[in-house]
Protein backbone atom coordinates (compact mmCIF):
# COMPACT_ATOMS: atom_id res chain seq x y z
CA UNK A 1 0.00 0.00 0.00
CA UNK A 2 1.60 3.35 -1.03
CA UNK A 3 1.47 6.53 1.55
CA UNK A 4 -1.44 8.88 0.93
CA UNK A 5 -3.69 11.02 2.58
CA UNK A 6 -6.39 9.40 3.81
CA UNK A 7 -8.11 12.19 6.00
CA UNK A 8 -6.91 10.67 8.89
CA UNK A 9 -6.85 14.31 10.51
CA UNK A 10 -9.92 16.05 8.38
CA UNK A 11 -12.17 13.29 9.76
CA UNK A 12 -15.39 16.16 8.77
CA UNK A 13 -14.58 15.06 5.17
CA UNK A 14 -13.03 11.37 5.65
CA UNK A 15 -15.72 10.06 3.48
CA UNK A 16 -16.20 7.40 0.71
CA UNK A 17 -18.67 9.55 -1.10
CA UNK A 18 -16.81 13.45 -0.83
CA UNK A 19 -13.66 11.18 -2.08
CA UNK A 20 -15.35 10.23 -5.11
CA UNK A 21 -16.82 13.38 -5.78
CA UNK A 22 -13.29 15.86 -5.21
CA UNK A 23 -10.57 13.31 -4.88
CA UNK A 24 -7.41 12.77 -6.99
CA UNK A 25 -9.48 10.07 -9.05
CA UNK A 26 -12.46 12.06 -9.56
CA UNK A 27 -10.20 15.39 -11.14
CA UNK A 28 -8.33 13.22 -13.48
CA UNK A 29 -12.27 11.62 -14.35
CA UNK A 30 -12.73 15.22 -14.89
CA UNK A 31 -10.02 16.16 -17.01
CA UNK A 32 -10.21 13.15 -19.18
CA UNK A 33 -13.95 13.72 -19.44
CA UNK A 34 -13.29 17.56 -20.81
CA UNK A 35 -10.63 15.40 -23.54
CA UNK A 36 -12.99 13.21 -24.72
CA UNK A 37 -16.08 16.19 -24.78
CA UNK A 38 -13.53 18.15 -26.86
CA UNK A 39 -12.63 15.31 -29.40
CA UNK A 40 -16.29 14.75 -29.79
CA UNK A 41 -16.82 18.74 -30.41
CA UNK A 42 -13.92 18.52 -33.21
CA UNK A 43 -15.29 15.05 -34.69
CA UNK A 44 -18.75 16.53 -35.25
CA UNK A 45 -18.38 19.77 -36.56
CA UNK A 46 -15.77 17.40 -39.19
CA UNK A 47 -12.51 19.12 -37.55
CA UNK A 48 -11.15 15.44 -36.54
CA UNK A 49 -11.36 12.29 -38.43
CA UNK A 50 -14.44 10.09 -38.26
CA UNK A 51 -14.38 7.60 -35.81
CA UNK A 52 -11.71 9.55 -33.26
CA UNK A 53 -14.19 10.59 -30.67
CA UNK A 54 -14.92 6.65 -29.57
CA UNK A 55 -11.34 6.09 -29.99
CA UNK A 56 -10.79 8.59 -27.62
CA UNK A 57 -13.85 8.41 -25.11
CA UNK A 58 -12.63 4.55 -25.04
CA UNK A 59 -8.87 5.78 -23.87
CA UNK A 60 -10.37 8.11 -21.37
CA UNK A 61 -10.93 5.31 -18.70
CA UNK A 62 -9.76 7.22 -15.66
CA UNK A 63 -9.26 3.17 -14.05
CA UNK A 64 -6.60 3.10 -16.21
CA UNK A 65 -4.21 5.92 -15.18
CA UNK A 66 -2.22 5.93 -12.32
CA UNK A 67 -2.58 8.93 -9.99
CA UNK A 68 -0.02 8.89 -8.06
CA UNK A 69 2.42 8.86 -11.01
CA UNK A 70 0.56 11.54 -12.33
CA UNK A 71 0.69 13.48 -9.64
CA UNK A 72 4.62 13.40 -8.69
CA UNK A 73 5.02 14.08 -13.26
CA UNK A 74 2.71 17.14 -12.22
CA UNK A 75 5.81 18.90 -10.95
CA UNK A 76 7.61 18.89 -14.07
CA UNK A 77 4.90 21.09 -16.02
CA UNK A 78 2.94 22.48 -12.85
CA UNK A 79 -0.34 21.25 -13.55
CA UNK A 80 -1.57 17.83 -13.83
CA UNK A 81 -2.99 18.53 -17.75
CA UNK A 82 0.30 17.76 -19.10
CA UNK A 83 1.39 14.57 -17.71
CA UNK A 84 -2.00 13.12 -18.30
CA UNK A 85 -1.91 14.39 -21.81
CA UNK A 86 0.81 12.36 -22.52
CA UNK A 87 -0.42 9.05 -20.97
CA UNK A 88 -3.60 9.85 -22.87
CA UNK A 89 -2.41 10.27 -26.08
CA UNK A 90 0.09 7.32 -25.83
CA UNK A 91 -3.40 5.05 -24.80
CA UNK A 92 -5.34 6.66 -27.75
CA UNK A 93 -2.30 5.60 -30.15
CA UNK A 94 -2.49 1.95 -28.49
CA UNK A 95 -6.58 1.79 -28.82
CA UNK A 96 -6.28 3.26 -32.27
CA UNK A 97 -5.90 -0.18 -34.23
CA UNK A 98 -8.01 0.99 -37.32
CA UNK A 99 -5.38 3.56 -38.02
CA UNK A 100 -8.16 6.63 -38.05
CA UNK A 101 -5.63 9.34 -36.56
CA UNK A 102 -7.39 9.40 -33.23
CA UNK A 103 -4.66 11.36 -31.45
CA UNK A 104 -5.53 14.78 -34.28
CA UNK A 105 -8.47 15.30 -31.97
CA UNK A 106 -6.51 15.00 -28.24
CA UNK A 107 -6.40 18.72 -27.14
CA UNK A 108 -6.22 19.65 -30.55
CA UNK A 109 -5.51 23.97 -30.14
CA UNK A 110 -6.17 24.22 -25.94
CA UNK A 111 -4.34 24.90 -23.44
CA UNK A 112 -3.90 23.84 -20.37
CA UNK A 113 -5.80 26.07 -18.26
CA UNK A 114 -8.56 25.27 -20.88
CA UNK A 115 -9.08 21.86 -19.69
CA UNK A 116 -8.23 22.30 -15.78
CA UNK A 117 -10.50 25.32 -15.62
CA UNK A 118 -13.16 23.67 -17.30
CA UNK A 119 -12.49 19.82 -15.74
CA UNK A 120 -12.56 21.94 -12.02
CA UNK A 121 -15.94 23.44 -13.20
CA UNK A 122 -17.19 19.85 -14.11
CA UNK A 123 -16.24 18.85 -10.72
CA UNK A 124 -17.84 21.73 -8.67
CA UNK A 125 -21.13 20.66 -10.86
CA UNK A 126 -20.90 17.17 -10.29
CA UNK A 127 -20.34 18.10 -6.77
CA UNK A 128 -22.75 21.00 -5.77
CA UNK A 129 -25.41 18.42 -7.47
CA UNK A 130 -25.13 16.29 -4.50
CA UNK A 131 -24.46 18.67 -2.02
CA UNK A 132 -27.76 20.05 -3.12
CA UNK A 133 -29.58 17.22 -2.61
CA UNK A 134 -27.96 16.55 0.99
CA UNK A 135 -29.23 20.45 1.64
CA UNK A 136 -32.45 19.63 0.06
CA UNK A 137 -32.97 16.81 2.92
CA UNK A 138 -31.94 18.75 5.50
CA UNK A 139 -34.35 21.97 5.16
CA UNK A 140 -36.99 19.37 4.14
CA UNK A 141 -36.38 18.03 7.58
CA UNK A 142 -35.60 21.49 9.34
CA UNK A 143 -39.37 22.14 7.69
CA UNK A 144 -41.32 19.38 9.46
CA UNK A 145 -39.41 20.80 12.88
CA UNK A 146 -40.79 24.56 12.35
CA UNK A 147 -44.14 23.21 11.91
CA UNK A 148 -44.00 20.33 14.58
CA UNK A 149 -42.75 22.94 17.26
CA UNK A 150 -44.70 26.30 15.99
CA UNK A 151 -46.11 26.95 19.21
CA UNK A 152 -43.69 25.20 21.83
CA UNK A 153 -42.07 27.68 24.15
CA UNK A 154 -38.72 28.24 24.56
CA UNK A 155 -36.36 31.35 25.59
CA UNK A 156 -34.77 33.37 23.41
CA UNK A 157 -30.79 34.57 23.47
CA UNK A 158 -29.40 37.70 23.23
CA UNK A 159 -25.68 38.36 23.78
CA UNK A 160 -25.94 34.86 26.06
CA UNK A 161 -28.93 36.26 28.16
CA UNK A 162 -32.47 35.19 28.24
CA UNK A 163 -34.31 37.81 26.31
CA UNK A 164 -37.73 37.19 25.33
CA UNK A 165 -40.36 34.31 25.16
CA UNK A 166 -39.49 32.38 21.77
CA UNK A 167 -40.44 28.92 20.02
CA UNK A 168 -38.89 26.32 18.73
CA UNK A 169 -40.82 26.31 15.85
CA UNK A 170 -39.34 29.11 14.97
CA UNK A 171 -35.83 28.64 15.50
CA UNK A 172 -36.04 25.30 13.13
CA UNK A 173 -37.56 28.05 10.44
CA UNK A 174 -34.61 30.67 10.98
CA UNK A 175 -32.27 27.59 10.59
CA UNK A 176 -34.06 26.60 7.37
CA UNK A 177 -33.86 30.14 5.81
CA UNK A 178 -30.11 29.71 6.26
CA UNK A 179 -29.76 26.84 4.69
CA UNK A 180 -32.31 27.74 1.99
CA UNK A 181 -31.22 30.69 1.14
CA UNK A 182 -27.41 29.81 0.82
CA UNK A 183 -28.05 26.68 -1.51
CA UNK A 184 -30.75 28.56 -3.36
CA UNK A 185 -27.86 31.08 -4.52
CA UNK A 186 -25.80 27.91 -4.79
CA UNK A 187 -27.61 26.43 -7.06
CA UNK A 188 -28.27 29.81 -9.19
CA UNK A 189 -24.57 30.06 -10.16
CA UNK A 190 -23.52 29.74 -13.48
CA UNK A 191 -20.65 27.33 -13.87
CA UNK A 192 -18.78 28.11 -16.94
CA UNK A 193 -16.52 26.14 -19.87
CA UNK A 194 -13.18 27.77 -20.23
CA UNK A 195 -11.64 28.02 -24.10
CA UNK A 196 -9.05 30.85 -24.29
CA UNK A 197 -6.03 29.15 -26.05
CA UNK A 198 -2.34 29.58 -25.71
CA UNK A 199 -2.65 33.47 -24.78
CA UNK A 200 -6.49 33.90 -24.60
CA UNK A 201 -6.88 34.85 -28.00
CA UNK A 202 -8.52 31.95 -29.51
CA UNK A 203 -5.53 31.96 -31.93
CA UNK A 204 -5.35 28.68 -32.52
CA UNK A 205 -8.78 27.55 -32.94
CA UNK A 206 -9.39 30.53 -35.88
CA UNK A 207 -6.30 28.32 -37.34
CA UNK A 208 -8.20 25.16 -36.36
CA UNK A 209 -11.85 26.25 -37.86
CA UNK A 210 -10.51 27.91 -41.17
CA UNK A 211 -12.44 26.99 -44.37
CA UNK A 212 -15.39 25.55 -42.02
CA UNK A 213 -18.58 26.66 -40.93
CA UNK A 214 -17.57 26.46 -37.22
CA UNK A 215 -15.93 28.54 -35.56
CA UNK A 216 -13.91 29.03 -31.58
CA UNK A 217 -17.11 30.38 -30.30
CA UNK A 218 -19.01 27.62 -31.70
CA UNK A 219 -16.78 24.74 -30.99
CA UNK A 220 -16.80 26.61 -27.06
CA UNK A 221 -20.66 26.79 -27.16
CA UNK A 222 -20.63 22.64 -28.09
CA UNK A 223 -18.28 21.77 -25.98
CA UNK A 224 -19.85 23.87 -22.64
CA UNK A 225 -23.49 21.26 -23.74
CA UNK A 226 -21.32 18.29 -23.82
CA UNK A 227 -20.29 18.61 -20.40
CA UNK A 228 -23.27 20.45 -19.15
CA UNK A 229 -21.39 23.71 -17.98
CA UNK A 230 -22.43 27.19 -19.00
CA UNK A 231 -21.25 28.33 -22.48
CA UNK A 232 -18.90 31.64 -21.87
CA UNK A 233 -19.28 34.69 -23.89
CA UNK A 234 -14.83 35.30 -23.58
CA UNK A 235 -12.29 33.32 -22.08
CA UNK A 236 -12.07 34.36 -18.56
CA UNK A 237 -8.42 32.75 -17.83
CA UNK A 238 -7.59 35.91 -15.62
CA UNK A 239 -11.26 37.29 -14.55
CA UNK A 240 -11.96 34.78 -11.43
CA UNK A 241 -15.53 35.32 -10.50
CA UNK A 242 -16.71 32.30 -11.92
CA UNK A 243 -14.39 30.87 -9.21
CA UNK A 244 -14.93 33.29 -6.53
CA UNK A 245 -18.64 33.28 -6.96
CA UNK A 246 -18.54 29.71 -6.75
CA UNK A 247 -16.12 29.73 -3.44
CA UNK A 248 -18.72 32.47 -2.23
CA UNK A 249 -21.38 30.51 -2.08
CA UNK A 250 -20.00 27.46 -0.94
CA UNK A 251 -18.96 29.39 1.86
CA UNK A 252 -22.20 31.21 2.85
CA UNK A 253 -23.55 27.79 2.43
CA UNK A 254 -21.21 26.42 5.10
CA UNK A 255 -22.16 29.33 7.45
CA UNK A 256 -25.62 28.49 7.42
CA UNK A 257 -24.05 24.82 8.29
CA UNK A 258 -21.93 26.47 10.96
CA UNK A 259 -24.47 28.45 12.49
CA UNK A 260 -26.94 25.02 13.47
CA UNK A 261 -23.68 23.76 14.73
CA UNK A 262 -22.93 26.27 17.30
CA UNK A 263 -26.64 26.39 18.58
CA UNK A 264 -26.61 22.57 18.75
CA UNK A 265 -23.60 22.71 21.09
CA UNK A 266 -25.09 25.08 23.24
CA UNK A 267 -28.63 23.50 23.04
CA UNK A 268 -27.39 19.87 23.92
CA UNK A 269 -25.12 20.75 27.02
CA UNK A 270 -26.28 18.96 29.67
CA UNK A 271 -27.20 21.80 31.97
CA UNK A 272 -29.18 23.22 29.10
CA UNK A 273 -30.78 19.97 27.70
CA UNK A 274 -33.04 21.43 24.42
CA UNK A 275 -31.96 19.28 22.14
CA UNK A 276 -29.69 15.87 21.13
CA UNK A 277 -27.91 14.76 18.37
CA UNK A 278 -29.47 11.45 17.27
CA UNK A 279 -27.45 8.49 18.78
CA UNK A 280 -25.05 5.82 16.93
CA UNK A 281 -23.58 2.89 17.98
CA UNK A 282 -19.86 3.73 18.54
CA UNK A 283 -20.87 7.87 17.78
CA UNK A 284 -20.07 10.63 20.57
CA UNK A 285 -17.23 8.35 22.68
CA UNK A 286 -14.03 9.43 25.19
CA UNK A 287 -11.57 7.76 25.16
CA UNK A 288 -11.46 8.15 28.51
CA UNK A 289 -14.76 8.69 29.76
CA UNK A 290 -16.86 6.46 29.14
CA UNK A 291 -20.44 8.45 30.31
CA UNK A 292 -19.62 10.17 27.87
CA UNK A 293 -21.95 11.59 24.70
CA UNK A 294 -20.06 14.15 22.51
CA UNK A 295 -22.28 16.10 19.94
CA UNK A 296 -20.20 14.65 17.14
CA UNK A 297 -21.86 15.74 14.26
CA UNK A 298 -22.01 19.37 15.05
CA UNK A 299 -18.24 19.47 16.04
CA UNK A 300 -17.56 17.72 12.68
CA UNK A 301 -19.88 20.27 11.03
CA UNK A 302 -18.49 23.75 13.12
CA UNK A 303 -14.89 22.34 11.94
CA UNK A 304 -15.74 23.08 8.51
CA UNK A 305 -17.29 26.07 9.02
CA UNK A 306 -14.14 27.12 10.92
CA UNK A 307 -12.17 26.64 7.38
CA UNK A 308 -14.70 27.49 5.29
CA UNK A 309 -13.49 31.42 5.29
CA UNK A 310 -10.19 31.14 5.12
CA UNK A 311 -10.56 28.70 1.76
CA UNK A 312 -12.49 31.42 0.27
CA UNK A 313 -10.37 34.05 0.99
CA UNK A 314 -7.18 32.09 -0.38
CA UNK A 315 -9.68 32.29 -3.88
CA UNK A 316 -10.12 36.08 -3.64
CA UNK A 317 -6.42 36.76 -2.79
CA UNK A 318 -5.84 34.60 -6.05
CA UNK A 319 -8.23 36.83 -8.12
CA UNK A 320 -6.76 39.80 -7.54
CA UNK A 321 -3.40 38.73 -8.41
CA UNK A 322 -3.81 37.16 -11.33
CA UNK A 323 -1.24 38.49 -13.68
CA UNK A 324 -0.25 39.14 -17.35
CA UNK A 325 -2.57 37.01 -19.84
CA UNK A 326 -2.37 33.30 -18.02
CA UNK A 327 -1.19 33.50 -14.62
CA UNK A 328 1.71 32.46 -12.85
CA UNK A 329 1.20 30.65 -8.76
CA UNK A 330 -2.30 32.84 -8.58
CA UNK A 331 -3.93 30.18 -10.53
CA UNK A 332 -2.35 27.22 -8.59
CA UNK A 333 -3.53 28.02 -5.58
CA UNK A 334 -6.92 28.35 -6.06
CA UNK A 335 -6.99 24.14 -7.06
CA UNK A 336 -6.95 23.18 -3.55
CA UNK A 337 -8.71 25.79 -1.81
CA UNK A 338 -11.55 25.22 -4.14
CA UNK A 339 -11.11 21.56 -4.20
CA UNK A 340 -11.09 21.64 -0.01
CA UNK A 341 -14.57 24.05 -0.13
CA UNK A 342 -16.30 21.20 -2.21
CA UNK A 343 -15.30 18.68 0.19
CA UNK A 344 -15.98 20.24 3.49
CA UNK A 345 -19.22 21.42 2.13
CA UNK A 346 -20.38 17.81 0.62
CA UNK A 347 -19.12 16.57 3.91
CA UNK A 348 -20.57 18.90 6.67
CA UNK A 349 -24.23 18.75 4.49
CA UNK A 350 -24.41 15.16 4.93
CA UNK A 351 -23.75 15.36 8.75
CA UNK A 352 -26.21 18.23 9.13
CA UNK A 353 -28.87 15.88 7.02
CA UNK A 354 -28.44 13.23 9.49
CA UNK A 355 -28.39 15.93 12.47
CA UNK A 356 -31.23 17.06 11.07
CA UNK A 357 -33.75 13.99 10.46
CA UNK A 358 -33.05 12.40 13.79
CA UNK A 359 -32.58 16.02 16.06
CA UNK A 360 -34.00 14.84 19.50
CA UNK A 361 -36.43 17.60 20.90
CA UNK A 362 -36.91 18.19 24.35
CA UNK A 363 -39.62 20.55 24.99
CA UNK A 364 -39.53 20.15 28.78
CA UNK A 365 -36.04 21.17 29.40
CA UNK A 366 -36.94 24.14 26.70
CA UNK A 367 -40.25 24.89 29.63
CA UNK A 368 -37.81 24.72 32.33
CA UNK A 369 -35.08 26.81 30.77
CA UNK A 370 -38.09 29.72 30.01
CA UNK A 371 -39.36 29.37 33.93
CA UNK A 372 -35.96 30.40 34.95
CA UNK A 373 -35.82 33.29 33.99
CA UNK A 374 -39.79 33.92 34.85
CA UNK A 375 -41.86 36.81 34.43
CA UNK A 376 -38.80 38.79 34.40
CA UNK A 377 -38.90 37.93 30.51
CA UNK A 378 -42.20 39.66 29.79
CA UNK A 379 -40.73 43.06 31.57
CA UNK A 380 -40.76 44.51 27.63
CA UNK A 381 -44.23 43.36 27.54
CA UNK A 382 -45.22 44.59 30.71
CA UNK A 383 -43.95 47.80 30.06
CA UNK A 384 -45.52 48.74 26.57
CA UNK A 385 -49.18 47.45 28.47
CA UNK A 386 -48.52 49.04 31.80
CA UNK A 387 -46.52 52.50 31.78
CA UNK A 388 -49.47 54.17 30.13
CA UNK A 389 -51.70 53.09 33.55
CA UNK A 390 -49.13 54.77 35.84
CA UNK A 391 -48.63 58.11 33.80
CA UNK A 392 -45.32 59.89 33.27
CA UNK A 393 -43.77 57.97 35.55
CA UNK A 394 -44.68 54.72 34.40
CA UNK A 395 -41.69 53.40 32.82
CA UNK A 396 -39.52 54.77 35.73
CA UNK A 397 -41.72 52.94 38.01
CA UNK A 398 -41.63 49.51 36.50
CA UNK A 399 -37.88 49.94 36.09
CA UNK A 400 -37.89 50.05 39.35
CA UNK A 401 -39.71 46.93 40.25
CA UNK A 402 -37.38 44.99 37.56
CA UNK A 403 -34.26 46.72 39.43
CA UNK A 404 -35.31 45.52 43.01
CA UNK A 405 -36.22 42.03 41.50
CA UNK A 406 -32.89 41.42 40.21
CA UNK A 407 -31.86 42.48 43.74
CA UNK A 408 -33.48 39.30 45.16
CA UNK A 409 -32.06 35.59 44.29
CA UNK A 410 -32.85 33.94 41.33
CA UNK A 411 -34.86 31.45 43.39
CA UNK A 412 -37.37 34.32 44.49
CA UNK A 413 -37.56 36.32 41.71
CA UNK A 414 -40.58 35.52 40.48
CA UNK A 415 -42.54 35.64 43.02
CA UNK A 416 -41.27 39.11 44.54
CA UNK A 417 -41.29 40.71 41.01
CA UNK A 418 -45.10 39.85 40.60
CA UNK A 419 -45.52 41.11 44.40
CA UNK A 420 -44.12 44.21 43.26
CA UNK A 421 -45.79 44.63 40.25
CA UNK A 422 -48.82 43.68 41.64
CA UNK A 423 -48.51 46.56 44.43
CA UNK A 424 -47.07 49.23 41.39
CA UNK A 425 -50.21 48.85 39.32
CA UNK A 426 -53.68 48.85 40.76
CA UNK A 427 -55.82 46.23 40.93
CA UNK A 428 -58.95 48.82 39.06
CA UNK A 429 -56.38 49.21 36.26
CA UNK A 430 -55.67 46.11 35.65
CA UNK A 431 -57.16 43.11 37.18
CA UNK A 432 -55.35 39.90 38.93
CA UNK A 433 -56.46 38.08 35.72
CA UNK A 434 -55.62 40.83 33.55
CA UNK A 435 -51.88 40.42 35.08
CA UNK A 436 -51.57 36.86 34.61
CA UNK A 437 -52.52 36.99 31.40
CA UNK A 438 -49.75 39.51 30.57
CA UNK A 439 -47.00 37.32 32.42
CA UNK A 440 -47.70 34.49 30.57
CA UNK A 441 -44.93 33.82 28.17
CA UNK A 442 -47.22 32.03 25.25
CA UNK A 443 -48.75 35.52 25.03
CA UNK A 444 -45.19 37.22 23.89
CA UNK A 445 -43.93 35.74 21.17
CA UNK A 446 -45.77 38.06 18.48
CA UNK A 447 -45.51 37.05 15.34
CA UNK A 448 -43.27 33.94 15.85
CA UNK A 449 -45.67 31.60 13.82
CA UNK A 450 -46.64 33.88 10.93
CA UNK A 451 -42.86 34.53 10.13
CA UNK A 452 -41.79 30.84 10.66
CA UNK A 453 -44.99 30.55 8.13
CA UNK A 454 -43.59 33.40 5.39
CA UNK A 455 -40.06 31.61 5.50
CA UNK A 456 -41.32 28.49 4.73
CA UNK A 457 -42.82 30.06 1.70
CA UNK A 458 -40.21 31.89 0.41
CA UNK A 459 -38.80 28.80 -0.03
CA UNK A 460 -41.29 26.37 -1.45
CA UNK A 461 -38.37 24.30 -3.43
CA UNK A 462 -36.65 23.90 0.10
CA UNK A 463 -39.67 23.16 1.93
CA UNK A 464 -41.65 20.74 -0.03
CA UNK A 465 -42.44 18.07 1.27
CA UNK A 466 -44.87 19.82 4.15
CA UNK A 467 -47.82 20.47 5.35
CA UNK A 468 -47.49 23.59 5.87
CA UNK A 469 -48.17 26.63 8.60
CA UNK A 470 -51.57 27.87 9.53
CA UNK A 471 -51.36 31.69 8.65
CA UNK A 472 -53.87 32.17 11.37
CA UNK A 473 -52.16 32.11 15.43
CA UNK A 474 -53.46 29.92 17.81
CA UNK A 475 -50.59 30.76 20.20
CA UNK A 476 -48.04 29.15 21.58
CA UNK A 477 -48.13 26.26 24.56
CA UNK A 478 -47.30 26.30 27.93
CA UNK A 479 -44.97 23.44 27.83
Amino acid sequence: MTNGDFGLLSPVSASPTVAALTGDRAVITAILDVEASWAAVLEEAGLAPAGSAAVVAEAADAGSYDVLSVAERAQGGGNPVIPLLGDLRARVRELDTAGVGANSAVHTSLTSQDVLDSALMLLASRTVTALLAEAKGTTTALATLAEQYADTLCVGRSLTQHALPYTFGLKAAQWFQGVAAAAERLESLELPVQFGGAGGTLASGTKLTAGSAATPFTLADALAAALGLAPAPAPWHTNRLAITALGDGLAALIDSFGKIAADLLFLSRPEVGELGEPLAAGRGVSSAMPQKQNPVLSVLIRSAALQAPGLASQLHIAAATFNDERPDGAWHSEWPALRQLLALAMAAAGHLRELAEGLRVFPDAMRRNLDISGPLLLSEGVVAAVAPLLGEEGKQKLQAVVDETLKAPAAEQTRIYTKLLRETVPADQLSDAGLEALLDPASYVGEAREISRRILAAYPHFAAPTKGIEASSKGATRG
